[in-house]
């Protein structure tokens, strides 16, 4: 078995990092005299997930997405972060346009490895209802015939309401869940799935984390995928007790930190939640 089938009964688990070109990584996560071209091949055979950031700073080519999704395996997944021009401004209901190039740059080239969108917000972009709710209504379901999962990243202690809760849910968006000490932390659940993006691993850590809060981390994903909502984690509001219990995906990054012990934390992570890498190429 090449990678870690849940139960019917619960969601797919996957555990990635932040791209895959990284220097300190070499000689290190890669083996030694690993080619850099075939950086993606190795770490897509060693994580399930990759969030890649690129995508935030610069507009992709399909042909690129392409060649992403040909050296990967079969039941790989990409994350992307949006395009920084959709949710770096002013007035986010007037960023149609730049939701528009980023969607149709090429991403449908992914198919079905096409993981959710993360829409991050900077963390001086307070939350407005009504603008808010303007740019959720330019967020397509679909782009070529592929459903889209939304990710909400908020950074402002102003989203930590009642109301924001609320416009997420009727969006069908997810809210990205942190480990960090710097932003707004809350698992509140709305979207039908998770996102984790774990920023607070430590260089002098062989794993980034100690061993106990990997396990913590797996038991939380385990508890997500089966429809259930961690109990330690820190909310806005109380989980609904009356709501139907439904399997769920979770994806969790070792996304920044000490960013030379992300791969070792996530792959500490997976074999936690009883992955088996496949072969190299």
């Amino acid at each position: 078995m090449a990678r870690a089938n849940m139960a019917s009964t619960t969601g797919r688990i996957r555990v990635g990092v932040g791209g895959w070109t990284y220097e300190p990584w070499r000689d290190n996560f890669f083996p030694k005299g690993w080619p850099q071209a075939r950086e993606l091949e190795f770490a897509s055979r060693r994580l399930s997930a990759i969030e890649i950031n690129g995508t935030y700073y610069s507009t992709q080519k399909p042909a690129t997405f392409a060649k992403w999704r040909d050296a990967t395996p079969e039941d790989f997944v990409f994350s992307l972060k949006a395009s920084r021009y959709a949710t770096n401004r002013r007035v986010l209901a007037e960023a149609g346009e730049s939701i528009e190039r980023f969607l149709g740059s090429g991403l449908a080239e992914l198919g079905a490895k096409l993981g959710p969108i993360v829409w991050q917000f900077a963390p001086t972009k307070r939350f407005e209802a009504e603008d808010f709710e303007a740019f959720l209504r330019l967020l397509p379901s679909k782009i070529g015939g592929l459903n889209l999962r939304h990710v909400l990243d908020v950074r402002h202690e102003s989203f930590l309401c009642d109301e924001y809760l609320q416009l997420a849910r009727k969006y069908k968006a997810a809210t990205v869940f942190t480990d960090s000490t710097e932003h707004p932390s809350f698992a509140d659940l709305t979207g039908g799935f998770v996102y984790m993006r774990l920023i607070s691993a430590e260089a002098d850590l062989k794993l980034g984390y100690a061993p106990k809060a990997l396990d913590g981390w797996a038991q939380s994903a385990h508890v997500w995928a089966a429809g259930g909502e961690p109990e330690a984690l820190p909310r806005v509001a109380a989980p609904d007790a009356t709501g139907a219990v439904e399997p769920r995906d979770v994806f969790v990054f070792m996304i920044n930190g000490a960013k030379e012990r992300a791969p070792a934390a996530a792959m500490a992570l997976l074999q936690r939640l009883g992955f088996e890498p496949p072969d190299l190429p």
